[in-house]
Parts: C-alpha cells; structure tokens; sequence
C-alpha cells in the first residue's frame, strides 16, 4: 500500500530532522521526506496535521509471557498493545516456561510473532540452561535461531565461575550479554528499598548494595574478558557512578533504566499498593533524581517498559506476597514526553531514548527514517490528554502504578513496514484517498 502522510511534524533522531513534512511510503519502506516524484499515487492520504511522525518506537524489555504463562497475557494481546503505544520493535526476555535456552522455542516464538503481522520480535536467549546459573546454554545455536543477546532475565547467576566463563564464551563470538544487577544473597525475600518507607511499613529491604555489588562484579569481569555487556534497569544512584566511571574507561557497557524508575520512589508505595511491587524496587528521590541525570547527560543510554503483565489474582495480594511488575508497553511514550517536558529535553533526544539508541543496543537497523528504509513509524498527537485506566489499556495486564494518572500524548497511528497495525482516535481523522 502507498500511503502518504502529510502535514506532520517529522523527527528523526539519527539525522536531527525536526521539521513539518510529507512523508511517502511505498512497498513497505519510505519512498522520500519531503516530496515525491509526480508519478507517485497514494492509496490512502494520512493528515498529520499538529502530529509528530517519528520512528517506531525500540522497547529493550517486553515480557510477552509465552509460552508457559498465557493466562497473564497472550502474544496477541501484548502485540496489540505493542502497536496501540507505537512500539514496532521489542526484545523479549527468556523467562518464559519453558525459558528461551532452545532453538526449537525461539523458533517457535518468531513464527508465532511474525504470523501476525505486528511489531517486530526480537528474543533474547537464556544465558544458562533452564535460567538456573549452572551450565551454559548453546549461544551460538540460538544466535542463529534468532536471539540477539543472551541474558537471566531475574534469575541470579551466583556462581561467578559460570558469569565468566559466560562472558568469556560471548566476547569470542562477539555475543552481547544482558544482566540486570542484584546480589542473590542480599536481595532475597526482599520486596523494597531498604529505606525509612520500608522501615515504617515492616517490609523486607533489598538495600541498593545488592545492585552496585553485582554491578561492580560485572564490571570487573567484563575488564578481564572484553565482553560487551548490557546491564538492564538500573535503579541505584551508586550504580550509575560507577558505569560512568566505566564508561570514561573505555569499557564496552550499555545500560538502561525502566520508565517506573525514571518517575516514581520509594515514597510512592503509600499504604502496601501491590501495584507499586517492582523489581527492582523503587528507590529513593536521590536515587530517582540522578536517574533522570543521567538519562539526560547519556551515562544510561535508553528507555524501556519492562513491561511485565500480571494477573489480577496475584497483584492483588498482600504488596510482599503479591508478583512484581507492572504493565509498560502503553505508557513508554506518554512517561517519556514527561519527563521530557520535565527537564527541558529537546522532542529529538527525548526520542533517542526509545528508538534510535535501544536499536544500536539491540543491533538493528531501526529506530530512524530515511528514504528506502523500513516505514516503521509511529505518529501521535503530543498535546492528547489521557487517563490510564484498565479499559484504556489493550494489554491483558492490567497492573501498572500509574492506574489514574492523567497522560499527555497519545499514538495515533502505527505502522510496521509500511503497513498500518494500530489506528487510534483524534480530533484530526485521516483523510481517506479517493
């Protein structure tokens, strides 16, 4: 289909391209910005009028919960939730059931994607088989089957013998190894920060040590074996100082931060919301604050959802027995533009954060427009005000902190490869071609 978008305000974060213009696509890639040949017909004519059109947005971590987990949420609700919140890339954790540590489950997941014609799925294989930190899995075979990193998702690896021999196995084949950082010992049967709020409310404390020991573990090894690490929502003011300092050094590390943390703190929990049970756990305003620093100044490198759907019979629990997690797909672009409005950053490296540099993260060949690539694009009304309720969200989760809170902006349109997966609703309707 040839559509033609007009009259949008077109952003590409690869070129620093912010300015009202046509946008034309056909077979499935972007004809020209700007102006197309007169031979050009359109099949459908798309006003954008006081839209941004930008690049699909990249989410590093989307727990679509299959296989093994269907009755949180299935493929095709967490795929149409993917398109209704403009995501048209997303990299999935191995913590399925059975976990992604086979060739024959990752194929199995690709096909299952690709089938309905969505966003694009990207895996990422189980670092040790059955995610218990023992043995190794194949890397080489789930590379070929699809995977582009190789990580535990939640699951300790406690034996650091195992870690290096890991990371060892990556750098030679040039493998990428996604860890979240978190001591076994010192987060266990934690359920919050170890801070006054945890102290006031009785609820076991993982302390912010639990994170930047392991960070300082990775980081070490990483030195001795020249892997290239991703390490996955950091949440510790400590530990960003030290991937700085790591940065400055040379060290091939990436990281990055949910967008739970880039806006909520410990103080948040209130009186036990199970909804606010997030691992990791919310930490303090310090923490929080020089979260949003360094997202700003680029020592974290991207924005992701960590969107984790759960079921209502066990987020409805007690805040210490209930699953952590919270539904995310949706709200990445809404909690981004605020906290870009925030502090003051520019609409081009606000969406850096969640398209152009998760893409380099992941290794794609995404996250921007430019003529004769993939129209993966999302457009959306940045003046749109919204309210997050259970029925405005199209994931079968609906477990988020941000139940009731007011948003400003929402996607419009989405399209994958040319393709449209995703028509919301506006003031300014598309404008069908005769």
């Amino acid at each position: 289909m040839n559509i033609h978008i007009k009259n949008g305000r077109v952003i590409d974060p690869k070129s620093g391209l912010d300015q009202v213009a046509d946008v034309y696509i056909a077979a499935g890639k972007i004809l020209a910005i700007g102006a197309a040949s007169e031979s050009y017909q359109s099949d459908r004519v798309i006003d954008a009028s006081e839209c941004i059109v930008c690049p699909g947005l990249v989410d590093l971590a989307a727990r679509l919960r299959e296989p093994g987990f269907e009755y949180k949420a299935t493929l095709e609700s967490e795929m149409n939730a993917a398109c209704a919140g403009g995501v048209t890339s997303l990299a999935c954790p191995p913590d399925t059931d059975p976990p992604l540590d086979e060739p024959g489950l990752v194929e199995m997941l690709k096909f299952r994607a690709q089938n309905l014609n969505q966003a694009r799925v990207y895996p990422i294989g189980a670092l040790t088989q059955k995610l218990e930190g023992q043995r190794l899995t194949e890397m080489a075979e789930l590379r070929d089957a699809g995977c582009v990193g190789f990580s535990q998702a939640d699951a300790p690896i406690t034996d650091t013998q195992v870690l290096a021999r890991a990371l060892e196995y990556a750098a030679t084949f040039g493998f990428t190894v996604w860890l979240r950082p978190q001591d076994a010992y010192l987060a266990r049967d934690g359920v919050a920060h170890d801070g006054f709020v945890a102290t006031r409310l009785g609820l076991p404390a993982i302390p912010s040590t639990a994170e930047t020991i392991a960070v300082a573990t990775i980081l070490l090894l990483v030195r001795e074996t020249g892997a290239r690490v991703h390490l996955c929502r950091l949440s510790s003011a400590q530990s960003i100082e030290m991937i700085r300092a790591a940065k400055a050094d040379g060290l091939d590390i990436t990281c990055d931060v949910s967008i739970n943390h880039l806006h909520l703190t410990e103080m948040d929990i209130g009186y036990f919301d199970p909804n606010y049970h997030l691992m990791p756990p919310l930490r303090s305003i310090r923490d929080r604050d020089l979260i949003r620093a360094a997202l700003a100044s680029g020592t974290i490198d991207a924005l992701c959802s960590d969107h984790t759907p759960v079921d209502d019979d066990v987020k409805q629990m007690p805040f210490g027995e209930a699953e952590p997690g919270a539904t995310g797909l949706e709200l990445l672009l809404p909690l981004t533009l605020k906290w870009a409005g925030e502090a003051r950053i520019g609409l081009v490296d606000a969406l850096a954060r969640i398209t152009l540099y998760p893409a380099e993260i992941l290794g794609l060949d995404a996250g921007y427009l430019a003529a004769g690539h993939a129209a993966d694009i999302c457009i959306f009304d940045q003046k749109a005000d919204w309210r997050v309720v259970a029925a405005a969200l199209k994931s079968q989760g609906k477990n988020t902190p941000f139940l009731g809170y007011e948003m400003q902006g929402r996607v419009i349109y989405t399209l994958v490869e040319g393709q449209i997966v995703f028509e919301g609703t506006c003031d300014r309707p598309g404008i069908e071609a005769d």
